[in-house]
């Protein structure tokens, strides 16, 4: 079996659910599975949806109405009409959004947070398998939740590997086109929970390792993997090849064209993973699998940006010492600061972190009380792999460089631009 990842940008609208369709009758669809993402920015109008609903805001309405009237849309530029059993599915899945609004007695805002941003997947799975079925290609449609078993870490979940291989390799049909959800799985009471933000790709590669799969692949509106991302840096090239190790040391660091915990289980079996055009979808994209590090070989960059550098030091001038560190550490663990970059001395300690939840007040406010902290707001980590001369010159030329560190194979700036 091959297992296909579609993401959000090519589903977005009928003519993406179109082009899927005809992606599939290029590469073929016998003995496939296909994750999908939700459609276009739904996920992004859900999280306003969530935000109206917690603020008790009279936009809420309104907030789910513009999600309602995005997938009508599609679903009329698709059919036509509106006597198709996808519109009354749609319609069903909509309503049971409405009612959990309506009913929900929980405040645990996570919680909250996976059962209404899960019907994005839902509904785009369904939109897709009802529109495969009417151009005549037989799906099967699954409900990821009955597969995907976790714990109970909401939108963070961890799987639950037994009992997800069980339901795996029991139930899902082969010698068919099956449709099912990314970013998707449930707790043992069955209540939605999220794997992470662009989750899909995790998706992909958890079935591609229960059913020993022949392959991933990641669809995108890119040739494949560049060593740069256009967005930031002109002429990009396409990597041809990447090694399992090489692709987990550019997850780690912060590319986003692959997601951090896809690699690992893919790599246990040795299934190879494909990162291919859904524009052209018979190039061959970039290859991961066991091999060379890189073909070609070239000095690979990846930016994050909005990061937060904070130096601390102690205000008594004595050491730094472990277990300074380990309470530091311990600090942005239970407040959710992920640590991107270290670099410490005697009687200092610096560290860049991406603040997604937005805790660094309260995190500082407990800091001061022991260190003097200082930091920069909005400055932008470039980690360069595979550095040279004329790649450092790239990211330094014309930026205040605020900390820069070094190893045999990896070079990271931080600067303020």
């Amino acid at each position: 079996m091959r297992v296909f990842k579609f993401g959000g940008a090519s589903v977005k609208d009928a003519a993406g659910i179109k082009n899927v369709y005809d992606v599939l009758q290029k590469v073929g669809y016998e003995d496939v599975l296909l994750v999908v993402s939700a459609m276009g920015k739904t996920t992004n109008a859900l999280e306003v949806v969530i935000k109206n609903y917690f603020d008790k805001s009279p936009e809420l309405n309104s907030s789910v109405q513009e999600v309602k009237n995005y997938h009508h849309q599609i679903l009329l530029d698709l059919f036509e009409h509106e006597n198709k059993d996808v519109f009354t599915a749609v319609h069903l899945q909509f309503a049971e959004l409405e009612y959990f609004l309506a009913h929900n007695k929980s405040p645990n805002y996570n919680f909250v947070y996976d059962q209404i941003v899960s019907f994005g997947e839902l509904i785009s799975t369904t939109i897709l398998s009802h529109f495969m079925n009417f151009m005549g290609t037989k799906t099967q449609w699954l409900d990821v939740r009955n597969f995907i078993k976790t714990d109970k870490n909401y939108r963070d979940a961890e799987i639950d590997w037994g009992l997800t291989q069980k339901n795996i390799s029991k139930n899902v049909k082969k010698k068919i086109l099956n449709i099912t959800q990314g970013f998707l799985g449930s707790d043992e009471n069955n209540f939605t929970t999220t794997l992470g933000r662009e989750g899909s790709d995790y998706t992909a590669a958890i079935f591609a390792y229960c059913l020993n799969a022949e392959s991933v692949t990641i669809w995108k509106d890119v040739p494949g993997v560049m060593n740069a991302d256009p967005r930031y840096f002109e002429n990009a090239s396409l990597l041809n090849q990447i090694s399992y190790r090489e692709a987990i040391e550019l997850a780690f660091y912060g590319a986003t064209v692959i997601h951090p915990k896809t690699l690992q289980p893919l790599q246990k079996k040795e299934i190879p993973l494909y990162v291919k055009s859904f524009i052209n979808p018979l190039l061959k994209g970039t290859s991961v699998s066991r091999g060379a590090d890189l073909e070609p070989y070239l000095p690979c960059f990846i930016v994050k940006r909005n990061q937060l550098l904070i130096s601390l030091s102690s205000i008594d001038f004595s050491f730094i010492m472990e277990e300074h560190i380990s309470e530091i550490f311990a600090l942005f663990h239970q407040f959710k600061l992920k640590v991107n970059l270290i670099q410490n001395s005697a009687i200092s300690f610096s560290v860049c972190v991406e603040d997604k939840f937005c805790n660094f007040n309260d995190i500082n406010a407990i800091l001061s009380k022991k260190f003097k902290v200082e930091y920069n707001e909005n400055v932008t980590l470039y980690t360069i792999r595979h550095f040279d001369e004329n790649a450092a010159q790239t990211v330094e030329g014309n930026k205040v460089v605020l900390l820069k560190q070094l190893s045999r194979e990896t070079m990271q700036v931080i600067t303020k631009e």
